[in-house]
């Protein structure tokens, strides 16, 4: 006899189930026939009496499983309550479509700052790297204030690489403002962004931004909106969209796109109306996922976070965990703060629904639940889509090594490394084949280098070699990741961006031509990413600095054959030493170099790019020999070209699999890979 009673908690279904199987010899094996009786009494009290039966069986025979308890009202616990005076929101949106610029604008006008205080341009963008680039990379919160009510906003990135930021900051928002440019219209990111919402089920706002501009056609970007939440599996409900029509650089907002107000107020008034407020659950223990991590020098780790349930108090004892049976960890909360104007603000108690940080828990990651000591159940932890780009970080073995780098030791990278995992939850690290290297992964060739570009700054010196893509077997076949690339290009110039694309196995999905609000042709690509990697440089060069790549990650497909990414050779150093003038004279005329005269160079470091397919060996280093013959060319002058310094970014792009890129604090070099000459 087999059976399981599962037993009633909280005012739960009841499950009961009882299995009997007969032996009887030369019979089959049946399973019983249930009968069940349930009887309530007017007390709350109930029994449930449930018989077993076997038919058609030589030998009847029978269970009785009888079971009493007590039926339990729903507690205060279980009520929903909706705090109305808070907004939770993200903006979201492709690069450059102006969401850190309104953000700006809705800071000003939301009497954040004194009139007479000097503010700069993009003030989420706090980050130098962001500064000098001028996109967003780490998501930012901020709060503002309007008719009482406290607005959260998350400020996200804008670039495909940067997607793991987007995924984790829509856990503690109830709503999105999706920007859209008024004349490039959706995008491939606004595409993934977008996909992302849904999926959650946020209510999504669209704010067609730039509204101002001269080729602005607001009906063909809301249209192409629209088309877009069908192609995505929209709900009805989704599909019907408020739109609200806005300058982020003006400060102007208005629900026509003729009729603009003097303010930002319609934009405020859309999201106080159509996004929810938060319903939480103020009388349950604690619940709070961590999705965010800052570090003070004083205070240490900040934790940020939405409160999920409960309420998080200064000076409370609490537990932290993932899900998956592990043992919770304790602590206690030591200092609380939540976002109000632009400020970090100290505070003694933070109710459900809003958004806060914490400091005390020094150990404490993105993707654990904060809850009440007595109650440790963990929320579901925060979960992004894989990587498609890998990376070898090694440690720098040139001749230069260690001379202008801090943290240079297998060590000091290792835990570095170590320590970027803790916030970066799109990037994976593992061991190398040798205990000097480790494999970093991460969405795109972009992703991984902001993080070299953070580390060099930060005093590290190594060496990384070629980006690879992150290939998987699927039934016996080997597969790659492929992505949408849209272009934007000059009529002109479609020709060679064709080509290029046709050399590295791309498929073109669209092509629309320009109009007489814009002259650009808007080409639509799916190409593999080994294709992509290394033609940016390639096609600015090709249309005159007038292409506009943008890629977002489609799908893995079958491997599409060999990509040859580059047609040309390395010119490398034949020696080490001092490059001289008259030793560039010559060499110039092979190609274009990478350094200039009196500039260090070792031998087989890359100076510069060949002119043909194959790598070639030259003397920069030579110097003209001393005689006390008067040369008949001594007055003639040395013109020298001036060296193509590549920066971090263009040396990713150039090396292939027999070269590395050096990268110190002060100098991004180029050199052939010691495993190369073996070979």
């Amino acid at each position: 006899m087999q059976g399981a009673l599962l037993l009633p908690e909280n005012g739960n279904c009841l499950l009961l189930q009882h299995n009997c199987v007969n032996r009887v010899p030369n019979a089959r094996r049946q399973r019983t026939a249930p009968f069940c009786s349930i009887g309530v009494h007017n007390n709350g009290s109930f029994a449930v009496r449930q018989k077993h039966v076997a038919p058609r069986c030589r030998l009847q025979t029978c269970a009785v499983a009888t079971l009493e308890g007590t039926l339990k009202e729903p507690t205060d616990t279980d009520v929903l309550t909706h705090k109305h005076d808070i907004r939770n929101i993200a903006i979201i949106a492709h690069v450059d479509h102006g969401k850190t610029t309104l953000v700006d604008s809705m800071l000003k006008q939301s009497k954040v700052f004194r009139a007479n205080q000097h503010t700069q341009e993009r003030i989420m963008d706090s980050n130098d790297i962001e500064r000098e680039r001028g996109i967003t990379i780490l998501s930012k919160n901020t709060a503002v204030r309007y008719k009482g009510i406290k607005i959260n906003i998350i400020d996200t990135p804008g670039h495909a690489d940067f997607g793991g930021e987007v995924e984790r900051v829509l856990n503690m928002c109830d709503g999105v403002l999706l920007l859209v440019d008024s004349v490039e219209g959706p995008m491939p990111q606004t595409r993934f962004v977008l996909r992302k919402s849904l999926a959650l089920n946020k209510k999504v706002i669209v704010v067609v931004n730039k509204i101002d501009r001269d080729a602005a056609r607001p009906d063909y970007v809301i249209d192409t909106t629209f088309e877009l939440f069908c192609e995505l599996g929209a709900s009805d409900e989704q599909c019907d969209f408020p739109a609200v029509y806005a300058s982020g650089v003006n400060g102007t907002a208005g629900l026509l796109p003729t009729g603009l107000a003097d303010d930002l107020e319609p934009l405020f008034e859309a999201i106080v109306k159509e996004i929810q407020p938060p319903a939480v659950k103020l009388n349950s223990p604690l619940q709070m996922l961590v999705t965010n991590l800052d570090y003070d020098d004083h205070k240490g780790r900040i934790a940020i976070g939405r409160v999920s349930s409960g309420c998080i108090s200064k000076a409370e004892q609490v537990s932290y965990l993932k899900p998956g049976g592990e043992k919770p960890k304790t602590g206690k909360i030591a200092e609380l703060f939540v976002y109000d104007n632009f400020n970090r603000v100290p505070a003694e108690r933070v109710e459900a629904g809003d958004i806060c940080a914490f400091t005390g828990l020094g150990d404490v990651g993105i993707g654990e639940t904060v809850c009440a000591r007595d109650s440790p159940i963990a929320l579901p932890t925060i979960e992004v889509e894989e990587p498609t780009v890998r990376m070898t970080f090694l440690v720098n073995t040139s001749a230069f090594a260690g001379k202008e780098g801090k943290f240079v030791t297998s060590r000091n990278l290792k835990e570095r490394l170590e320590r970027e995992l803790e916030r970066n939850l799109a990037l994976r690290v593992e061991p190398g084949d040798t205990a000097d290297a480790f494999i970093v992964s991460g969405r795109g060739a972009l992703h991984i280098s902001i993080l070299m570009e953070n580390m060099r700054r930060e005093g590290y010196e190594f060496a990384v070699g070629p980006p690879t893509v992150i290939t998987k077997q699927v039934d016996g076949h080997k597969y790659e990741p492929f992505e949408e690339a849209v272009i934007e290009v000059p009529e002109e110039h479609v020709g060679p961006v064709v080509d290029m694309l046709g050399q590295r196995k791309g498929q073109m999905m669209d092509l629309v031509a320009g109009t007489d609000t814009t002259s650009l042709t808007r080409i639509t690509y799916k190409i593999p990413t080994r294709g992509l990697l290394g033609i940016r440089s390639a096609m600015l060069t090709a249309t005159k600095g007038t292409a506009m790549l943008n890629t977002v990650f489609s799908e893995y497909a079958p491997w599409s054959g060999p990509i040859a990414t580059r047609e040309n050779g390395s010119l490398t150093a034949h020696e080490q030493g001092q490059v001289t003038s008259y030793a560039l004279e010559s060499i110039q005329q092979r190609g274009k170099l990478f350094c200039g005269a009196g500039d260090q160079v070792y031998e087989d470091q890359v100076v510069g790019i060949h002119q043909r397919n194959n790598d070639l060996k030259v003397n920069v280093c030579k110097k003209k020999q001393m005689t006390n013959i008067r040369s008949a060319t001594k007055e003639a002058t040395t013109s020298l070209n001036e060296p193509m310094r590549p920066t971090l970014d263009e040396a990713l792009e150039y090396v292939i699999d027999d070269e590395l890129v050096e990268v110190t604090p002060l100098s991004v070099r180029i050199r052939k890979a010691p495993f190369s000459k073996k070979r």
